[in-house]
């Protein structure tokens, strides 16, 4: 927790479960992290960093989301977790909202 002027800046910080995991661990990961974040007052700011093993796409349907300048041309699914979860916490995806390079040449 950081103090900030007016409010406190909540980082959570995560690891999802691999693709190859089981649908049953992805969303016990995913339930537990919507209770973390349903217990934060709405009035501080929350920020969620970490790894969420997904590759997220240039999907049309979840630009909103995740913007326009993700590396993946396809998604997977944890990439479908990951958008509806920060979706339904009212969070965007920043680190597809800005060009990258491409290393992988």
């Amino acid at each position: 927790m950081l103090s900030g002027r007016w409010r406190y800046i909540i980082v959570v910080n995560v690891h999802a479960p691999s693709e190859e995991k089981s649908d049953e661990a992805k969303d016990s990961f995913y339930e537990e992290l919507k209770q973390v974040f349903n217990q934060i007052p709405k009035y501080h700011t929350k920020m969620l960093l970490g790894d969420f093993n997904a590759k997220v796409g240039r999907e049309n349907i979840f630009k909103a989301t995740i913007g326009q300048e993700s590396l993946h041309q396809d998604s997977n699914d944890n990439r479908v977790r990951l958008v509806s979860f920060t979706t339904s916490q009212n969070l965007v995806v920043k680190s597809t909202m800005f060009p990258h390079r491409n290393i992988h040449k």
